[in-house]
């Protein structure tokens, strides 16, 4: 296990998925239905989306160099621009605090439905592929990403109302924003280094 693609990714995962659409669905799917099949729901949604941008990330690694760190760049870039423009738009509140009754299974279900959906294209996925490019520890970029997407799914089911009575959602998306840049950045001096 490589501790630094995984701290690295944890980390990043972590502070990309607090403002992201994936944390207001869950918090939405969270207000409507009991917590714990939500979070069983989208956790193995976040398994199965983890899995999917790791082995993306792993065919970078068979690249040139070159290659892969303007791949980094460019995800990296990408997801900065898309977590600044989601922070200057307004935001929904969740819905009411109601708790519709339904089989476990089928809020799991629709918990799994929603969030893997949610998730294709979603700025973790660009990080998680370009974490999983960028260090070629795939294992170690898997369960980095998948602690920190399921830790914030906790988050939201358990304490996301609470969370962002304090904290503004948008500075929550422009420090991710910053992020992303600041590994946009680092992958730009690698590659100019390289050539």
């Amino acid at each position: 296990m490589e501790f630094t693609a995984l701290g690295a990714t944890l980390l990043l995962i972590f502070l990309v998925e607090l403002p992201d659409k994936t944390l207001m669905a869950t918090l939405v799917l969270a207000s409507r239905y009991r917590p714990l099949p939500v979070l069983a729901g989208v956790s193995a949604a976040f398994a199965v989306q983890s899995a999917i941008a790791v082995a993306a990330g792993s065919v970078l690694t068979l690249l040139p160099d070159w290659v892969v760190l303007s791949a980094v760049f460019v995800l990296f870039g990408v997801g900065a621009y898309l977590l600044y423009r989601e922070s200057r738009q307004p935001v929904d509140e969740a819905q009411s605090a109601r708790h519709e009754e339904a089989p476990w299974w089928r809020i799991a279900l629709t918990s799994f439905g929603v969030l893997f959906a949610a998730e294709w294209g979603d700025a973790s996925q660009l990080a998680t592929a370009a974490m999983a490019a960028r260090y070629d520890a795939p294992a170690s970029v898997f369960v980095g990403a998948f602690v920190a997407l399921v830790s914030v799914a906790a988050v939201a089911v358990l304490l996301g109302r609470a969370v962002l009575r304090y904290v503004p959602l948008r500075w929550i998306q422009r420090g991710a924003a910053a992020l992303f840049a600041v590994f946009a950045l680092y992958a730009l001096y690698e590659l100019l280094r390289l050539l």
